[in-house]
């Protein structure tokens, strides 16, 4: 009987329970700007002359080619001796041949030209910017802080009651 007793004033009594809210606002007692140090990078643009070099064959290929060929040949011919002088010869005709296409296609510096380079570079630094205020109230013993983007004059409190 007790417990039914007790369960059925639990019961009523939470029925009847209840709270109420109303807000009120706080006068600031302190306001304080937050800075932050931020990386700036400025893009600028640098250009300069810079001398590149320009290459020029001297001697078309199949012109060198064969004038390397007969300058073989006729080396070829004075080292060679008896029957082998034909062989030394064409040898030498040969050798000279590849030397001389070979050097044709080597690239000569001939000279160097100006050449417009441009550039990207950063100019960095550090720079302070304001990243809010920090408000500091205090209501009834207790400190409130609220962060906003301008100093304020009062922080509003939601203030709950429960009966």
């Amino acid at each position: 009987m007790k417990k039914l007793f007790l369960l059925s004033l639990l019961a009523f009594g939470s029925i009847y329970a209840g709270s109420f809210s109303w807000y009120r606002d706080v006068p600031v007692i302190r306001s304080k700007p937050v800075y932050e140090t931020v990386t700036i990078r400025k893009p600028y643009e640098v250009c300069y002359n810079r001398q590149v070099p320009v290459y020029r064959n001297g001697i078309e290929e199949p012109v060198a080619a064969l004038l390397g060929g007969a300058a073989g040949g006729v080396l070829g011919h004075q080292i060679g001796k008896g029957r082998g002088r034909t062989a030394a010869t064409i040898g030498g005709a040969v050798v000279g041949a590849f030397v001389g296409d070979n050097l044709a296609r080597r690239q000569r510096r001939v000279y160097y030209r100006p050449h417009r380079v441009c550039e990207t570079r950063y100019r960095v630094h550090g720079e302070r910017q304001l990243v809010h205020y920090r408000n500091v109230a205090r209501f009834h013993g207790r400190r409130i802080v609220k962060f906003s983007s301008r100093p304020l004059r009062y922080i509003r409190i939601k203030i709950t009651a429960s009966y």
